[in-house]
């Protein structure tokens, strides 16, 4: 494959989380990692692991683009949450979502990043009245598409409607690409059965979901969905129920589907739950992706996500910076780096 794209590889920060919340990895020694693996952009989680977030002393913006200059990396997207709950007995006021973002935008241009994840639930209406600060700043807001969702979906919808209005390249989509999910984790079916699942319920579960006969996670709130009845008539427990939820909740959309929207998209996460020995993602067929975003003309960075740890943590040690280098070391491949 040819390298005639413009697509470059990151790192979200993300991908770290299990050692960075047992202190096993500082921040520094994440983007330390960054440097080693050769990963050109990085994506921080600054409500993780900036103290005082959204006040940011000038001191750690200091020691932040010290640390780019040092280990030669490029800040790209910041990951920005609207705790609606953070005031007692009541919700953020619009108002209050409006200074949040505001705060996110001011913040990204501090620390050099020229995008931030936007949350998957910010209403069309709050980003449209944002984009000015967003040009001011030169930041994309770029909402985040996420499993069970999809280009598709009604907010989706509502937000392209939306960006064909105001015409601002500040406004635009991340896509996540476990929206492409083909096969139900590994890591998720050994899970259900480390947590008592039986087996017999656990090949249900994952044949129902290859096969597409699975209900969605957003068809689950209709009690005629039948997932949790199945599972109790087959001797499952509600534990069990509550694990086949978690596992329903990802998508499989045909890649091609999206060329349409490209257009709207300036970053992406390169979700990933487990890299096997040939370097290839168990469950999402990246040898399918990366060529339609070479055809659609993506330009940005695709990030590395890793999100299996969370499915092993209770059984094994996890090795993020393993299963961060063989997906990026698939990347080069299929972006036609070597």
């Amino acid at each position: 494959m040819t390298n005639k794209h413009s697509i470059k590889r990151g790192v979200s920060f993300y991908s770290f989380q299990e050692e960075y919340f047992l202190r096993q990895m500082s921040l520094e020694d994440i983007i330390a990692t960054t440097a080693k693996l050769g990963i050109p952009g990085v994506e921080i989680i600054p409500d993780q692991m900036i103290r005082g977030y959204p006040n940011i002393p000038d001191s750690f913006v200091k020691q932040w683009h010290g640390w780019m200059e040092k280990y030669e990396r490029t800040p790209v997207c910041i990951d920005m949450f609207l705790d609606w709950n953070k005031y007692d007995g009541r919700i953020m006021t619009t108002e209050e979502r409006v200074e949040s973002i505001k705060m996110d935008i001011i913040n990204a241009n501090k620390l050099g990043c020229s995008v931030i994840r936007v949350i998957h639930d910010a209403e069309p209406e709050i980003l449209e009245g944002l984009a000015p600060i967003a040009e001011k700043y030169n930041v994309k807001l770029a909402l985040e598409i996420h499993a069970p969702s999809f280009y598709d979906s009604p907010l989706e919808q509502r937000l392209i409607e939306m960006f064909d209005h105001v015409q601002s390249p500040y406004l635009c989509f991340t896509l996540d690409l476990g929206v492409f999910c083909k096969k139900l984790p590994r890591v998720a079916s050994e899970r259900f059965l480390r947590e008592g699942m039986k087996p017999e319920i656990v090949e249900y579960l994952v044949d129902g979901y290859n096969n597409g006969t699975l209900p969605k996670s957003n068809e689950l709130s209709r009690r005629d969905a039948g997932l949790a009845d199945k599972i109790m008539e087959m001797g499952g427990r509600k534990e069990d129920v509550y694990w086949a939820y978690m596992g329903t909740h990802m998508i499989y959309a045909e890649p091609r589907k999206m060329l349409p929207y490209l257009k709207y998209t300036s970053h992406i996460h390169g979700k990933f739950y487990e890299m096997v020995d040939d370097q290839t993602e168990f469950s999402i067929p990246y040898d399918e992706i990366i060529p339609i975003l070479i055809e659609g003309g993506y330009e940005g960075y695709i990030d590395s996500e890793y999100e299996g740890n969370r499915w092993i943590q209770d059984a094994f040690d996890v090795d993020s910076t393993e299963q961060v280098r063989r997906h990026q070391a698939m990347l080069k491949s299929l972006l036609g780096e070597e």
